[in-house]
């Protein structure tokens, strides 16, 4: 499908972060000046590093031409020949996944009749809790089922573990056959899992090297799920590359995702240091749950790279208007300066509904008669954009003229660009997550896995829980 570039062109608005808006907890336009350089390093770092090392996703957009007519025509057959499809994978290779999925397809999706969806039901298990395994198992028929795991290391112990339990049951039901029941998405050249596809002739696609799970929407982790479920992957691909284009301008007032990437750079030193993703959308309410894995895993780090601890980070917290209104929104707008709110508003729905006549004894509920929700839900997001900028508060608005595959891929490549702008910024690694690792090391060493006996042995030296702190 093509897109007029124009009309679906994402546009930022970050008038509520200025002082001369808020006030003294503003940043002002000197502020802003004398961080020009500091954006000019961070727009050339990443202009340097495209497509080297673990930036390889900055190409994605451009160099996958052949691989998108190889997933189309797996995900044709997947849908002529199988009921269910599930992904098994964790971090980016299930968030992303849900994200698009729930921003371009109908919302209730798996309780349409297949008539309606034209293709398989479509679940992700993204957590190994074994009561939600066992009611996976429970809604789905396996011999009908088509299984993506997806791990780039092979090893990724919570993905392994769900490929073991789904690979034993296909066995024991299908045989030989249950090879067909399993695609793998994973390293092309490295780890467990491409040898076991291998050997047992499982359909493969890969993760390129320089491409993190955070970042790997844009490569069949996140391409297959999708275009499974009837998403137009070119148009998500088109604009990720529209606005990969966008941003090639070294001038943050030019240049949205550095712009975006500045702001919150000049927010965090100034004590800002959480960073609420709030859209305006159901569609878009796991957009905030991917973006939270993005910012809190590349931005949250101890050092920089010149060895100095700076501990330094934004803590993401997921939003959702109008509903967190009424849960949230007293704390932002009362509580700490600490706090940036991102919102994300949608010009036009794919559907609308009017609020028909009615209570008109009841003036205050009567004025909304004749409205549409399309209009309530937008002046509920200018209201609280308002109530924020009244009582000083930080806040900016990214906007989508409609959510559609194009605008999609807009929204992902702005945080995907705003996120390692930022993590140049403050001069650390952005791509790599220590912390996550010694959690799995740690596991690895409790569970006794070969090679981690250090581990264990630290494990064992650390204080022993006393009783009068357990109530």
């Amino acid at each position: 499908m093509a897109y007029n570039k124009t009309e679906n062109k994402l546009r930022f608005d970050y008038n509520n972060m200025m002082a001369k808006n808020i006030g003294e907890h503003g940043i002002t336009d000197k502020e802003l000046s004398s961080a020009a350089t500091k954006a000019y390093i961070a727009f050339d770092y990443v202009e340097r590093h495209r497509g080297k090392d673990m930036m390889g996703w900055t190409e994605l957009p451009y160099n996958q031409g052949e691989i998108v007519e190889d997933i189309l025509k797996t995900a044709k057959d997947i849908r002529a020949k199988f009921d269910y499809f599930v992904v098994l994978g964790i971090g980016g290779s299930a968030l992303g996944p849900i994200s698009v999925f729930n921003a371009l397809n109908h919302l209730h999706y798996n309780d349409l009749p297949k008539s309606k969806r034209k293709a398989p039901k479509f679940y992700v298990e993204d957590n190994i809790d074994p009561e939600r395994m066992a009611a996976l198992l429970d809604v789905i028929d396996v011999e009908k089922t088509m299984f993506n795991v997806i791990t780039k290391s092979g090893a990724t112990s919570e993905t392994m573990s769900q490929y073991l339990i789904i690979s034993d049951i296909l066995k024991k039901k299908l045989g030989p056959d249950y090879k067909n029941h399993i695609i793998a998405t994973t390293s092309e050249n490295s780890g467990n899992l491409i040898k076991i596809a291998r050997k047992e002739g499982f359909k493969t696609f890969y993760i390129p090297d320089g491409v993190g799970g955070r970042f790997s929407e844009l490569c069949p982790v996140g391409l297959l799920p999708a275009a499974v479920t009837r998403i137009d992957i070119k148009g998500l691909l088109d604009g990720a590359q529209y606005m990969d284009k966008l941003c090639k301008k070294d001038t943050a007032s030019k240049n949205p995702a550095l712009m975006a990437a500045l702001l919150q750079y000049i927010a965090m030193r100034k004590g800002n240091n959480v960073s609420v993703m709030m859209p305006y959308a159901d569609s878009l309410k796991f957009i905030a749950d991917w973006y939270c894995q993005l910012w809190a895993e590349s931005l949250g780090k101890a050092v920089d790279y010149a060895g100095n601890t700076v501990n330094v980070g934004q803590t993401p917290v997921k939003s959702l208007g109008v509903t967190d209104q009424h849960s949230q929104v007293q704390l932002y707008t009362e509580g700490p300066f600490d706090k940036v709110i991102t919102f994300i508003a949608v010009d036009k729905f794919r559907s609308e509904v009017t609020i028909p006549e009615g209570a008109e004894e009841y003036p205050n509920v009567n004025f909304l008669c004749g409205a549409t929700l399309n209009k309530l839900i937008n002046t509920e997001r200018v209201a609280t954009e308002y109530a924020l900028l009244k009582a000083g508060r930080l806040s900016n608005t990214i906007i989508l003229p409609e959510v559609n595959a194009f605008t999609l891929g807009e929204l992902l490549m702005f945080f995907q660009l705003q996120t390692a702008y930022c993590g140049a910024m403050l001069n650390i690694n952005t791509f790599n997550q220590p912390g996550v690792e010694e959690g799995k090391n740690a596991t690895y060493a409790l569970f006794d896995r070969a090679g981690y006996e250090d581990k264990k042995k630290e494990l064992e030296s650390r204080p022993e829980k006393q009783d009068k702190y357990i109530i």
